[in-house]
């Protein structure tokens, strides 16, 4: 009589042993891949492409899985397009959320433009049903901003209440090429677009041919960095000194500006990377 007991305290034992072994595979690898992020990469012309340093042994377009967190992304153009300046920016992925990089890389920081498009949940929810926001950050900031042909203010901006589904995001400054993109808004969703225009140089071409004066040559500021006490003058990612240390340089040598701040300037201390020095050790060159 014991023996029907003993056959279902196994069959039980196995039962109990199928769910929890379950339990964890579930745990370990399905509700993990949910905490990851995807992301999505398209160049022109293609580029080779590195993720925290580390080499991706295909070249864009790319699309992976990352887990939640900050990397550096660096293109550096292949092949006949090595002209083209490389890109390296810090990018943020979210779970179970799509980051869409784009970038059109041009003979220099200056000539490239880009985007990166992030989808979140917003902190709060949504005042009105069926909406989310868009957040817009550009560079340069003050380009005009645009939704389904709506103009509503200059970046950085974040607009509110934008209703769900399809829309068409514009980006204008003048002297610079416009970006356009569709999106989609989920509700209680933000998309964080930062938006990186090329500078239009045929526009410059065109004034000075209506002004007459076609044959002078837009001046740029050039530098020259001086003498320091430690022999190098650090480039930092912003012009702040609490800003992380990107790179160095070296007196003597002479950079294009292409920006300043209050006692800082904004050089391409090596091609394709661009950072922020101090103004007190630099001169300008005539």
């Amino acid at each position: 009589m014991r023996k029907p007991n003993k056959i279902r305290l196994v069959v039980f034992t196995i039962l109990l042993f199928s769910i929890i072994t379950f339990a964890i595979i579930r745990y370990l690898i399905l509700d993990n891949s949910k905490q990851e992020g995807t992301i999505k990469i398209i160049s022109s012309p293609l580029a080779s492409l590195f993720i925290n340093s580390n080499p991706i042994d295909r070249p864009t377009p790319f699309e992976g899985k990352l887990k939640p967190g900050e990397y550096t992304i660096k293109l550096i153009p292949q092949g006949d397009a090595t002209s083209s300046a490389s890109w390296e920016s810090k990018v943020n992925i979210y779970s179970n959320s799509l980051t869409y990089i784009n970038r059109e890389l041009g003979s220099s920081q200056l000539t490239s433009s880009g985007e990166i498009l992030t989808s979140t949940p917003m902190k709060n929810k949504p005042s009105e049903p069926d909406t989310g926001e868009v957040y817009i950050e550009t560079e340069p900031t003050g380009a005009i901003v645009k939704l389904d042909n709506d103009e509503k203010g200059v970046g950085p901006l974040l607009l509110s209440g934008v209703s769900k589904g399809s829309h068409e995001l514009s980006i204008t400054l003048p002297g610079f090429f416009p970006k356009t993109r569709k999106i989609n808004i989920d509700t209680g969703y933000r998309v964080s677009a930062k938006y990186k225009l090329a500078v239009d140089q045929s526009q410059k071409t065109i004034e000075n041919e209506a002004s007459g004066s076609a044959d002078i040559k837009e001046t740029q500021k050039e530098i020259e960095i001086t003498e320091t006490e430690t022999g190098f003058l650090r480039v930092r990612e912003e012009p702040t000194v609490s800003s992380d240390e990107i790179g160095r340089v070296e007196p003597g040598n002479k950079f294009i500006v292409l920006d300043e701040a209050a006692r800082w300037v904004k050089i391409e201390y090596e091609q394709g990377s661009e950072g922020w020095v101090s103004s007190t050790y630099t001169k300008e060159v005539n």
